[in-house]
């Protein structure tokens, strides 16, 4: 059997990555298993300067889900060159930097840095403050996330993976505009906003008042996503929302997913990861799938 992909230019052993803030740069999970088996780790959101992120209580538990509102906080792309990438440099796996910022000039020096580094890719997280826009998501329209999504294809050599917000009316048009940018992949999705209010106290749990929403409740929204883009753009597709097995893992790759990321379900179990690549080889298997590329977008719709 054949495991292995090209994802955008990136040579995967498995289909299987982590995603970005839910597995930090690695370090706590390589206390339960090599991570050499993962075929990508997508690092922690990493910024020009150090951010320390927002005010506590920032995480909270929800039905089949969790919500998060950490602020992007990280130690800044200097500390990570020099502490973190060498760690991760340690395991044979792709290792792709997400990169965030607030404004367009802090991407392209970010991108410009991470340029001269030796790692496999970048994924630009267009789901940050745009603080030159009152605050919008700079992902939140065609003509945002093209501007900035070009600036730093200029600079930037290695493969551009740009991760979209699923809080938008048209998913598919955004996807576009990574395409017509010259971007080499797409991954989606982020997390839906949302809030939690303690009925006691009559004020949201969340220090921010609200927070991104992920894991298994987000899931059906997340392969209804996935399937729209892959109707719309020529790009490989990196899905991500609720994915904890193979099961999972397979939808959002029938759906049209190349490659799939798993965000909470780590905090489920360290392993989750480990086990949905032994479960998508199951699958394989026993449905004499030679090659797990095969069944990228092989979803066949009720007519």
């Amino acid at each position: 059997m054949n495991t292995k992909i090209n994802f955008a230019g990136i040579e995967m052993k498995n289909p299987v990555t982590v995603a970005s803030g839910t597995f930090g740069y690695g370090r706590e999970f390589s206390n339960f298993f090599d991570l050499s088996k993962l075929g990508g780790i997508i690092t922690k959101g990493t910024s020009l300067k150090p951010k320390s992120g927002n005010k506590p209580p920032r995480v909270c538990e929800t039905a089949s889900g969790m919500l998060n509102s950490i602020g992007l906080q990280n130690p800044g792309v200097e500390y990570f060159a020099e502490n973190d990438l060498p760690f991760l440099k340690q395991y044979d796996t792709a290792i792709i930097v997400n990169a965030c910022g607030s404004t367009i000039d802090e991407y392209v020096e970010l991108c410009k840095i991470l340029n001269t580094l030796d790692i496999d890719g970048v994924e630009l997280n267009l789901s940050c403050p745009n603080v030159k826009k009152g605050c919008m998501a700079f992902g939140n329209t065609y003509d945002g996330v093209k501007e900035v999504t070009s600036q730093v294809r200029k600079v930037l050599d290695k493969p551009l993976i740009v991760k979209l917000t699923p809080n938008v009316t048209n998913i598919a048009e955004i996807a576009k505009a990574v395409e017509d940018a010259g971007a080499d992949g797409v991954s989606l999705i982020n997390t839906l906003l949302g809030m939690k209010i303690d009925i006691n106290k009559r004020k949201p749990v969340l220090a921010n008042n609200t927070g991104g929403l992920s894991g298994p409740a987000i899931k059906p929204v997340a392969v209804r996503m996935v399937y729209q883009v892959a109707q719309a753009v020529k790009i490989p597709i990196l899905g991500m929302g609720g994915i904890v097995n193979g099961e999972d893992a397979i939808e959002f790759m029938l759906a049209g997913a190349s490659a799939i990321s798993i965000g909470a379900g780590n905090f489920i179990s360290p392993t989750t990861s480990i086990d949905t690549i032994k479960q998508i080889e199951e699958y394989m298997k026993k449905n004499n799938i030679e090659d797990i590329n095969e069944i990228v977008g092989k979803v066949e719709m009720n007519s």
